[in-house]
C-alpha cells in the first residue's frame, strides 16, 4: 500500500514505497542551497521540506518536494501561490511531477518550477513567463543559479553542492 500524497481535483493520490537515499540527500541538499541563501524583504518567506501541504483549492492538495511559502499561517497547510517549487524525481512521481504538478504550478502562478533528476544530476529550471513556463537553464553539477522572485526575494543554488556525495 502506498502513503497518502494528496489529492488533485478531488482525486487522492498515493505515492510507492518512501523514495531511495539519493532521492532524499538531493531534497535535503537543495533545501539547505535555497534555505541558507534566501534573502528576502518578506520576513513571512521561508522554505519548507516535504511533507508540507498547499491547499491550492479545495479538491486539491499537494506536497512539492521542496517549496518556499511566503505567508504566515494558523492552518495545518499553506493557502498562497508560493513563488518556487522543487520536485525530486523518482521511478514512481516522475511522469506526474513532468505532466500534472507541472501544469498545475504554471496554472497556479508558481513563478519559479525546479526539476531534478538525482541520477542523471540534471537539473531544469522553469520560470513562469506570460503565464507559460519557459525552460529557462538545464543545469549541471557544475552549474548555480540565482533566482529572483517577487517581494524582493533572492535565493542562489550551487549545484555542486545539491549533488554532492
Amino acid at each position: 500500500m502506498g502513503r497518502f500524497l494528496g489529492t488533485h481535483n478531488g482525486i487522492a493520490y498515493s505515492m510507492a514505497p518512501v523514495p531511495y537515499p539519493k532521492h532524499q540527500k538531493v531534497v535535503a541538499n537543495i533545501w539547505r542551497e535555497l534555505d541558507e541563501n534566501l534573502e528576502c524583504s518578506n520576513k513571512n518567506c521561508e522554505v519548507y521540506l516535504s511533507p508540507i501541504d498547499w491547499k491550492v483549492n479545495d479538491t486539491t492538495i499537494v506536497q512539492p518536494d521542496v517549496v518556499l511559502f511566503c505567508e504566515k499561517t494558523t492552518n495545518q497547510y499553506f493557502s498562497k501561490t508560493p513563488p518556487l517549487v522543487v520536485e525530486v524525481l523518482s521511478k514512481s512521481t516522475a511522469l506526474k511531477d513532468v505532466t500534472t504538478k507541472m501544469k498545475l504550478y504554471e496554472r497556479e502562478g508558481v513563478k519559479f518550477y525546479i526539476i531534478i533528476e538525482p541520477n542523471t544530476e540534471l537539473s531544469d529550471i522553469f520560470e513562469l513567463i506570460d503565464g507559460e513556463y519557459q525552460l529557462i537553464k538545464k543545469c549541471t553539477k557544475e552549474d548555480a543559479y540565482k533566482f529572483e522572485m517577487p517581494n524582493e526575494c533572492f535565493s542562489e543554488v550551487d549545484f555542486s553542492r545539491v549533488f554532492r556525495r
